[in-house]
């Protein structure tokens, strides 16, 4: 039975309701520093810890609660009769309920201008070290570190004579282990970042030890194959639009493939602000477009190449209505991803039972590494967020595109950063009209992409081409340019740009360099 609480938190939402819910259910209330103060503004009976040990808090506050009096209530067994036998004899009451939450590293240490001394100051002691002790000792203490888990400890104690029942408690523990691991990781990501000469120290963005704490999202229905398992996990830092805080509306469980595929789906249409539609298959597009109506988006998206479009992942970025989801209900696609769907829409996606349907918030994502398996070990890397800038580009030809040609280079400059590589990307208008993806040859992919415009039966005439990264010969751009394009978007710096530069001369078209490559391995 739960009978005194110890209660020191940093984030203190919701903290004053939850002590005056424990009063109330007549459980005696210990505090810290501030979160005292804060209580006994409120009205509620407090007792400060300095006071309950006899020992005043030290050293700026650094030394408050690393006492036998609060150690030994928190880790007694009851059930171990030295162990009361000790507690009697040193006069400890036992603390039935730890409430507690730390000081915010992490946060800390996301500002911009963090300093190594002020991030050493928001490493917190003595709160892991009670935390770890009462979820050590979950058979009989509560231990909460979430508020998002007062309401229920309260609904438990009020329904069980101040008793949380054992599953709840070994729920809480585990949380509280996940809470202080994931704690004590951002500390050694961030210091074993640091190194130091005689001269000064400095900070790497790739620490020496890397630790990675994941939180399971769910089971997948099965790996890339069938005979492979799989599961989806959300990295705690994760921002609202990533694809992991999904909610999923009807359909069959996910597999790998559905959220690998479904991935780069949602990160390309993001990065439009007007309505758009990526079609993804195989973790390429085979598909984009953009129109004032989510409808006419998809349209275009659809005409590039409606046969790889079969079986594909449709995301949207903005709400589907009624009018898309009857267009979109005609083919057989396994995920669609849209921010919000209405409830005309929701109606007639729920015919195709198959479909999974998913809903996704819009919003950045933020993220600090990416990360690719090797044998034995990571790849990290920094997320590619480049978007051109229009101060970025430069015109390298005699020939100066029009303003509909900027445009359309724009986009399909875009769309060439989700394509693997080689990547070759026709567009106008608002749509792609051929992609050539992950080919060994620059060349080669601009044949398949013309190839597969024509097999869409879409005309290149006058048509823009981006590719994600340098021409290495002149081949590439005659392909194109034959094909009936008439302005191409290239990174450059190839020791050959001069000649390809030439070419395009020759051949009277204009020509974008952008200095930024965009390799999607």
């Amino acid at each position: 039975m739960i009978k005194q609480a110890l209660i020191s938190v940093f984030d203190k939402a919701g903290i004053v309701d939850f002590a005056q819910s424990l009063h109330e259910l007549g459980v005696t209330l210990l505090s810290t520093g501030g979160t005292a103060k804060l209580l006994a503004n409120a009205g509620l009976p407090v007792t400060e810890v300095a006071h309950y040990t006899g020992f005043p808090e030290i050293l700026d506050g650094r030394v408050k609660t690393l006492h036998p009096k609060i150690h030994g209530g928190i880790l007694a067994r009851r059930d171990i009769p030295t162990h009361t036998a000790a507690l009697e004899k040193y006069g400890i009451s036992t603390i039935d309920i730890l409430v507690v939450n730390l000081y915010p590293f992490v946060q800390t240490i996301a500002q911009e201008k963090c300093q190594l001394d002020e991030a050493i100051e928001n490493i917190d002691i003595g709160g892991p070290t009670m935390l770890r002790a009462a979820a050590k000792n979950y058979r009989d203490v509560t231990v909460v570190v979430d508020p998002a888990d007062y309401v229920e400890v309260l609904d438990e104690m009020r329904s069980h004579n101040n008793i949380v029942s054992y599953a709840t408690n070994f729920q809480l523990a585990i949380k509280v282990f996940t809470y202080t691991t994931q704690y004590d990781g951002a500390i050694a990501n961030y210091l074993t970042g640091f190194s130091e000469d005689k001269r000064h120290i400095t900070r790497s963005s790739y620490p020496a030890i890397l630790n990675l704490a994941l939180t399971k999202v769910q089971d997948l229905r099965y790996g890339e194959n069938p005979h492979q398992t799989a599961a989806l996990y959300r990295d705690p830092q994760s921002t609202e639009g990533s694809l992991t805080n999904y909610r999923q509306l009807q359909g069959k469980k996910l597999s790998y493939n559905n959220i690998s595929d479904a991935d780069p789906a949602w990160e390309c249409v993001k990065t439009f602000d007007v309505p758009a539609c990526v079609i993804i298959k195989h973790a390429n597009p085979c598909g984009v477009g953009i129109a004032t109506t989510p409808a006419n988006a998809y349209a275009k998206a659809l005409k590039t190449d409606p046969t790889s479009a079969f079986g594909g992942i449709i995301a949207f970025n903005c709400e589907v209505d009624a009018e898309t989801a009857c267009a979109v209900a005609t083919q057989f696609a396994e995920v669609l991803l849209a921010p919000s769907l209405t409830n005309a829409a929701q109606q007639i996606f729920a015919a195709k039972k198959n479909m999974r349907v998913l809903q996704v918030p819009m919003g950045n994502t933020a993220h600090m590494y990416d990360l690719k398996r090797i044998s034995g070990g990571l790849l990290v890397q920094s997320p590619d967020t480049k978007n051109l800038q229009p101060n970025e580009w430069c015109v390298v030809t005699k020939r100066y595109p029009t303003t509909k040609e900027i445009d359309d280079l724009l986009f399909a400059y875009r769309v060439a950063k989700f394509v693997k590589s080689n990547a070759v990307v026709f567009c106008a208008h608002g749509m792609t009209l051929g992609i050539g993806a992950g080919q060994m040859s620059r060349v080669d992919s601009a044949r398949i992409a013309g190839i597969k415009a024509q097999n869409a039966k879409l005309s290149l005439t006058d048509s823009v081409v981006a590719s994600d990264a340098f021409f290495p010969f002149r081949d590439g751009l005659d392909v194109v340019v034959s094909a009936g394009a008439t302005c191409i978007i290239q990174p450059g710096g190839s020791i050959r740009d001069d000649e390809v530069i030439a070419a395009a001369d020759e051949r009277n078209i204009a020509m974008i360099i952008t200095g930024t490559r965009h390799f999607r391995h």
